[in-house]
């Protein structure tokens, strides 16, 4: 017992002996004389990759070359700036996207570090919403995972131009031509190799520029701040180069014109201009036809400043994107991309503004009609709060003050600024709307995408305060915690009296158990996992409603006339009107904000299932006669749609759907086959078997969440501790009669 006290006192002496980076002053070149900084001078970027493929490394050496920090912050030390929560020191993953601002070579670069866990791919689409551009880290030796392909996917529908950093060419197995092939194969991209690993036997000392035909070399004993390009003189290394300067010409010349007219011009290859070839590289990165490839080992300090000059080159700034917001003129508006929380200062808003300049002690209005006031002004550092006085259009700042912000929330000047916005929104669509009939929900959402597209959670389990006393105190602690990351999904359970989480995946919500330990200090104890069943239909139904009430002494009266239908997977539009001639006749008479409103109450019945609560999937509601009493209000018209809604559902004949799992096993060639015999018995689809390497095999395998419990402590159990696996959602698939009724009996506790 001594013993283990002793080396107690002894770990924690040795965690106070951590050093941590000190964030150091920007350099003021780059603001005008009126302290702002020019749209044209900067840079927004999000680093996105899968886990573990060395985000925040490449963040802590992009802050530390720059001079933002004094010192390299390690992932494996526990000192990153970006990696700032107890739980990412402890567990050595990023958990939540931080943002820090730097300055390169006259310009600023504003990065938002991104978790590569799938159970915080919603920190990654909230952090996408803010940037112009995106910088996407594969590991040299595994190339395109899992979750690479996902925030790929991420990246495309938020239209971002992305470079790719080819990370770990330390690594003996590091192979940069299988990447090409991957990011071609897997990623549908045009990649473009500006660059070529240059080692000495399996070590990298430095990499092979192929625009400029030099090598450059690395100073490690000045931690990677000093390197020098040097000719190559070897012939045999100079054809080589030249062959593969004039692909990427030749690849580049069937997408831009300027290009190719500079080469019918000149009738030759070799004489074309690099500074012709460095336009088209932006060019088509602007316009999404290809992505530039670079490489490097940022642990070995290789690589990262070329990166960064890259960023500068061939990123967008703000001022080339977003004319969305023209529509504001110079008025000030912005988006809300994430929330956080500090005990000092309450709530922090995250702002990206794209017209006007937000200035300490000014008012803005969300789209809602809410008014806040800002008090205070942060630079993004992560977890240290800088105070400033403004920031302008293109730029990101931390906002104390506003109460009732959430993310996707769009924020203008003034009520007036979004009156003029929206009704030149509306005439660009040629619109004839009545203007007090405008759904400014719709029309936002559809011009300006400010929805936040949330995951459907996983996972749900209970959580219960250590005693009633603390109840209301764990309430507020889920309110925050929900308005930060809004893949949690809380909800108070009617039948059992219980408060339910919905979360990503388990290590998602013990995230949650955790913080509320530590930051709120309350011991609250979750339930056992259940996993997060969806419902379809099977066959049409239909049904009326009739909701008749005297409020306040005013006669309320709604008459619904619908039918539940399955649709095809992926139909967005899950309410739609009967187009009979009987039904037009009544469907017309309805106003557009009575229809919105019978919308909003029919999705939130949708969202529970006559089975087990689940959100019903797949199917879709025909409205045919909607009949709507004089003075009736909007509260009523929705909660005369969710009756309707519901009672239709409890006569209609459901399905359960489990939620899928996409697995990518890496594993030694002996374990192979019983690995795949372990996933035979748990319901597994084994879609593709391929080598990586020359001793390694990938599995790809489709299954059941329900049969993948601890399945990571199985597969080490089976491969001796050498395989590893990484999970993502995969959509549902429909449960057989047996095994629905497994479930059922097994969610009620009858087994």
């Amino acid at each position: 017992m001594l013993c283990n006290r002793f080396r107690s006192i002894v770990q924690f002496r040795a965690n106070r002996r951590v050093r941590y980076p000190k964030i150091l002053p920007c350099n003021r070149k780059v603001h005008n004389s009126d302290g702002s900084i020019s749209e044209k001078r900067i840079r927004n970027i999000g680093i996105l990759a899968h886990i573990d493929a060395g985000k925040t490394t490449t963040t802590e050496r992009m802050l530390y070359y720059s001079g933002r920090t004094n010192m390299l912050g390690e992932v494996h030390q526990g000192n990153t700036v970006t990696d700032f929560l107890q739980q990412e020191r402890e567990r050595g993953i990023t958990i939540c996207s931080a943002a820090v601002s730097f300055d390169w070579k006259d310009h600023r670069i504003n990065l938002l570090d991104t978790p590569g866990h799938i159970d915080f791919t919603m920190e990654v689409e909230q952090s996408l919403s803010a940037v112009d551009g995106a910088v996407i880290i594969l590991d040299g030796s595994a190339g395109v995972e899992a979750q690479t392909v996902t925030v790929w996917g991420q990246a495309d529908r938020h239209h971002l131009p992305r470079l790719v950093f080819v990370n770990k060419m330390d690594k003996e197995n590091a192979n940069f031509e299988a990447c090409l092939e991957e990011i071609t194969k897997t990623l549908g991209a045009v990649p473009i190799p500006l660059q070529m690993p240059l080692k000495e036997g399996n070590k990298l000392v430095g990499i092979i520029d192929v625009l400029s035909t030099t090598k450059i070399i690395w100073d490690m004993k000045s931690k990677g701040r000093s390197y020098q390009a040097v000719h190559i003189n070897q012939e045999e290394q100079q054809d080589q180069l030249h062959e593969q300067l004039y692909e990427i010409i030749d690849t580049l010349s069937g997408l831009d014109d300027n290009l190719a007219q500079a080469i019918i011009e000149s009738n030759s290859l070799e004489s074309v201009k690099l500074n012709l070839v460095l336009d088209a590289i932006r060019n088509c990165t602007l316009k999404q036809q290809i992505v530039p490839v670079l490489l490097g080992s940022s642990y070995k300090n290789v690589g990262v400043q070329l990166l960064m000059d890259s960023v500068l080159n061939f990123l967008p700034a703000p001022n080339e994107r977003n004319q969305c917001y023209d529509c504001f003129g110079n008025n000030f508006v912005g988006k809300v991309f994430k929330v956080t929380h500090d005990k000092q200062r309450g709530p922090i808003t995250m702002i990206r503004a794209f017209r006007g300049t937000v200035k300490k002690g000014s008012k803005f209005v969300t789209a809602n009609g809410t008014t806040e006031t800002i008090q205070r002004i942060y630079e993004p550092l992560a977890d240290e709060f800088r105070e400033i006085d403004s920031f302008a259009a293109g730029n990101i700042g931390l906002c104390a003050g506003p109460k009732s912000t959430v993310t996707g929330d769009l924020l203008v000047a003034n009520a007036a600024t979004l009156k003029k916005a929206l009704k030149r929104l509306v005439s660009a669509v040629g619109s004839t709307d009545d203007e007090s009939e405008i759904d400014t929900e719709q029309i936002l959402t559809s011009k300006l995408g400010i929805q936040t597209t949330v995951p459907d959670a996983v996972f749900f389990c209970s959580i219960e305060p250590p005693s009633a006393a603390q109840q209301t105190a764990l309430d507020n602690a889920l309110r925050e915690i929900q308005r930060e990351d809004p893949s949690l999904r809380v909800r108070y359970d009617e039948d059992t009296g219980q408060t339910v989480l919905g979360g990503m995946g388990q290590l998602h919500l013990e995230i949650v158990k955790s913080r509320i330990l530590t930051e709120y200090r309350i011991e609250a104890d979750l339930g056992p996992l259940q996993i997060a069943y969806k419902e379809t239909l099977l066959e049409s139904q239909r049904g009326q409603w009739t909701a008749e009430k005297e409020i306040a002494g005013s006669r309320q009266l709604v008459q619904i006339d619908a039918t539940i239908f399955p649709s095809a997977k992926g139909n967005e539009e899950r309410i739609v009107l009967d187009n009979s001639a009987e039904a037009q006749e009544n469907l017309k008479l309805i106003r557009p904000r009575q229809m919105a409103f019978f919308r909003k109450g029919a999705l939130g019945a949708l969202q529970r299932g006559p089975k087990l609560g689940g959100q019903l999937a797949n199917c879709a509601v025909k409205l045919h006669a909607l009949t709507v009493g004089k003075g009736t209000t909007d509260t009523f018209i929705m909660a005369a749609a969710a009756q309707c809604i519901s009672k239709i559902l409890s006569n209609a004949e459901c399905r359960l759907l489990e939620p899928d799992m996409f697995l990518e096993i890496v594993t030694i060639n002996e374990y192979v086959a019983p690995i795949v015999a372990d996933l035979s018995r748990r319901r597994a689809r084994i879609e593709d078997i391929s080598p990586r390497g020359s001793c390694n095999k990938v599995i790809k395998v489709n299954a059941p969440l329900a049969e993948l419990g601890d399945y990571s402590t199985v597969l080490r159990t089976i491969s001796s501790g050498t395989a590893s696996v990484s999970m993502e959602p995969n959509g549902h698939s429909m449960l057989n009669d047996s095994n629905e009724a497994l479930v059922m009996r097994r969610v009620f506790g009858l087994e």
